[in-house]
């Protein structure tokens, strides 16, 4: 089906209609009455001008046609109509209607058929019905599209333009076999782009199997990598297949992989470049034939010139980089993370939870969030369990964010060269912040005092310092 792109409309208070006669007054009059219904409205004598349009890049949402006409037939601009345009509705018309014809035309993508002479009231009931079709179709594409937009592939979000260039990345490099190595710092969603480097890929129906390099004994990764035969150490009890033989016909998804030994490096380039893998203490070597993709949050380059990561090893999956860029430089896609987290959260905790306050979001849009995406989803997840409301307030987010809120705005600040009076700045800074305090909690001081962080008795001195007269609940 053609992009939504295609379309010059996404409403349909004007929806355009392409009348095929080639009788002139049946074409005035579907004109006319189709303007009285608010369409816009061309026409045609005959197939070949209304194919001509349709060639040209004309698009319409219903075209009204005559089955029989001279040259090319109903039928014949029908199948055109739905190779170029598959969401444009097409009506025949026809004064020799039979059960065959009709199966034909419902059979080649035809919404219905009317039989001439024709009511007024069948026909307009006919073309409401097609367009409403149409509507619907273009309304589903467009939201098809707008969440593609968001989410990318393999639901992960984002519409800033540093993660539209990693999805262009992504759809690219899937569908080949090429060694991919996926860089960025923790929580950054290395493995959500592995997963959906495997899911377009040639070897989507097969297993991806992950492994943390870094969480996995240096004793150890040997045998959950390549496998072991049984005695081949103490506690091999019997056989185990290696993570590159269960995935067979898949991909492997080595996550920190700058955490493998230097020795363990060497035995993975041996399996990157021969295809073949020796469990722990067989003679014998077994074909693999899985896919290689690699993640890594430590910069390989500087570790190769200090030593710890084998240069060969890192030219053999670093063929493809795919960086993935910090939350705090992905520009709009703040909000949009929240959003989705809070949907998720929500309805899994069956709490309520519509969105986020202005105060609260403006922290949350302010923070550097040096844990990346992971942060923020623990963020949200620790809002949606605490938050009592139906909105998350700034009395349930962690303290260290109401901080860093405070932190950067004064950082952002500037001195002018006349000077700044500081005390009476942070004593109205002081004001603003009880009042607002007050205010949240109805006037009660106790519950004020709790969300500004200070003792009732600090309140209360502040209250008479500043001369504030809060009303009680």
């Amino acid at each position: 089906m053609p992009a939504i792109t295609s379309y010059p409309y996404k409403n349909e208070d004007s929806p355009r209609v392409l009348i095929v006669d080639d009788e002139p007054s049946m074409r005035t009059m579907l004109q006319i009455m189709l303007k009285k219904e608010g369409c816009e409205t061309e026409t045609c004598k005959n197939a070949e001008e209304a194919i001509a349009l349709f060639e040209q890049g004309h698009r319409f949402a219903l075209v009204v046609t005559d089955l029989k006409m001279k040259q090319k037939s109903g039928i014949d601009l029908l199948r055109t109509v739905k190779r170029i345009d598959d969401a444009c509705q097409v009506v025949l018309m026809t004064a020799f209607a039979s059960a065959e014809t009709a199966l034909e035309a419902i059979r080649e993508g035809a919404y219905d058929y009317m039989i001439k002479p024709f009511k007024i009231d069948v026909a307009r009931t006919t073309i409401h019905r097609a367009l409403e079709k149409h509507r619907l179709l273009c309304e589903n594409l467009y939201l098809k599209q707008e969440l593609q937009e968001k989410q990318g592939p393999s639901n992960i979000i984002g519409k800033s333009e540093s993660m539209q260039r990693v999805f262009q990345l992504i759809e690219r490099v899937a569908p080949t076999k090429t060694n991919v190595l996926i860089t960025g710092e923790s929580g950054t969603g290395k493995e959500l782009a592995a997963k959906a480097i495997h899911e377009h890929s040639q070897v989507s129906n097969g297993p991806f199997l992950p492994i943390n390099c870094g969480a996995i004994p240096e004793n150890l990764i040997e045998s959950e990598l390549f496998g072991h035969v049984k005695g081949s150490f103490t506690g091999a009890l019997d056989d185990k297949k290696g993570l590159f033989e269960a995935a067979q016909g898949g991909s492997v998804f080595l996550d920190e992989l700058g955490e493998l030994p230097l020795n363990t490096q060497v035995r993975l380039l041996r399996v990157l470049q021969e295809k073949k893998i020796k469990p722990v203490g067989s003679a014998k070597e077994i074909d693999i034939d899985c896919r290689v993709i690699a993640a890594t949050n430590r910069d390989l380059r500087k570790e190769v010139e200090e030593g710890r990561f084998r240069e060969d090893l890192f030219y053999r999956l670093n063929v493809i980089a795919i960086e993935l860029p910090p939350l705090r430089e992905r520009n709009g896609d703040i909000k949009l993370l929240i959003e989705h987290y809070i949907k998720r959260y929500a309805k899994e905790m069956n709490n309520p939870i519509k969105g986020v306050t202005p105060e609260a979001m403006q922290i949350l849009l302010n923070y550097h969030y040096p844990g990346n995406i992971r942060e923020l989803q623990n963020i949200v997840e620790r809002g949606v369990t605490l938050e009592m409301s139906e909105m998350i307030t700034t009395s349930v987010l962690p303290y260290q964010l109401q901080n860093a809120s405070f932190s950067k705005v004064a950082q952002d600040m500037e001195i002018p060269s006349e000077g700044i009076d500081l005390e009476g700045m942070v004593a109205e800074l002081e004001i603003s912040l009880i009042k607002k305090a007050l205010e949240r909690s109805g006037g009660t001081r106790t519950e004020a005092a709790k969300l500004l962080g200070i003792s009732f008795r600090s309140l209360r001195y502040r209250l008479d310092k500043y001369n504030i007269e809060p009303e009680e609940s």
